[in-house]
């Protein structure tokens, strides 16, 4: 027993090392803005949130921040100047395919760097499959339709999904959304709906009604799939040798 949870100590380690290289402190923020967090309704956001240099927070309560709330603080300044470096390295990733004038919804991703040298549109189903860093360079704004979703398979992971505007991003009611949104202006959430991610405004402002934020876990790295697989190991082992009766 004690072997098992030795090896628990040593997953979580190997996870918390994991630190979101390209976000630096601004992984910690669920929803991080440069002006104003706005809030109707229960929204929750498992994480942190910030502004910066703006000090403006409304709507929580009865809105709940996990993490905490930081207005202008070292926290907040520090994570938008993270940010800023983010976007100054996710923007000069070169391209694997140019998806301009591409409807997201009904489409099937591998990982890699997608160029829009305008707006983007998502309506319907966007399903990202297998394990990498998905990247979409969006030009102006992403705009997302009513009940669209984000779908991940084959080891995606919502923690290395990245959208990056020129401008902002708009979504519509009920969508259930995956990654990184990284909007130079704005963020503006319909009714509803929910992201498994993070809500990063460098200049502008996020808006929020009645929606759920999470931030992801981070994909394991080969050695903690290592690690859970030794646990499953030792659990089966422990389980065989367990006295009768």
């Amino acid at each position: 027993m004690k072997k098992v949870l030795a090896c628990f100590v040593l997953i979580a380690a190997a996870a918390n090392c994991r630190a979101d290289v390209i976000l630096g402190s601004a992984s910690d923020f669920g929803v991080l803005a440069g002006t104003t967090i706005t809030n109707a309704g229960n929204s929750a956001v498992y994480g942190e949130i910030g502004v910066n240099p703006g000090t403006a927070v409304v709507g929580f309560p009865p809105g709940i921040a996990v993490g905490g709330i930081h207005l202008n603080d070292m926290a907040a300044a520090r994570a938008e100047a993270d940010l800023a470096s983010a976007c100054l390295y996710l923007s000069g990733l070169a391209p694997t395919a140019n998806l301009t004038d591409l409807n997201l919804g009904g489409s099937t991703l591998t990982s890699g760097v997608y160029r829009f040298d305008a707006a983007a549109d998502l309506n319907g189903a966007l399903t990202l499959s297998g394990s990498g860093i998905f990247l979409f360079q969006i030009a102006t704004s992403l705009n997302v339709a009513n009940d669209s979703l984000i779908v991940t398979s084959g080891g995606a992971n919502a923690a290395e999904i990245y959208f990056l505007t020129g401008s902002s991003v708009t979504t519509g009611a009920s969508a259930a959304l995956q990654g990184n949104f990284i909007a130079m202006q704005s963020i503006s959430f319909g009714t509803g709906s929910s992201l498994t991610g993070r809500a990063l405004a460098i200049e502008g402002a996020v808006t929020m009604l009645d929606n759920a934020i999470t931030i992801p876990a981070a994909a394991p790295e080969p050695g903690t799939l290592g690690l859970v697989a030794l646990i499953a190991a030792l659990g089966y082992a422990g389980r065989r040798t367990k006295p009768l009766g």
